[in-house]
């Protein structure tokens, strides 16, 4: 099942009481300063959570699918996401 941002603001919703429409807006704010951050070049640390940041790829050869000709794929930035340790551990039952 995948969580929505629909879902995270409903579930804002319940734990802090404002009206569906505040919580919407506070997680629609959320993301777009995490977005004007990475678009920045800025790391967003969340503790507990995780590290987001921009990692450079470089131009490398890849393959038409159709006619298996190589080809070359240009350099690009990627969003790369990085757990934290104490993520992990609750995902993998290891919580304290």
């Amino acid at each position: 099942m995948t969580l929505t941002k629909a879902d995270i603001a409903e579930k804002v919703r319940s734990h802090v009481g404002r009206n569906k429409k505040e919580c919407a807006q506070m997680v629609d704010a959320l993301f777009e300063i995490i977005k004007q951050c990475l678009q920045q070049g800025k790391d967003v640390m969340i503790s507990g959570f995780g590290k987001f940041s921009i990692r450079d790829r470089g131009e490398r050869v890849g393959r038409n699918l159709l006619t298996g000709e190589p080809i070359t794929l240009p350099a690009k930035k990627v969003v790369t996401f990085k757990s934290s340790g104490k993520l992990r551990e609750k995902i993998n039952g290891k919580e304290s």
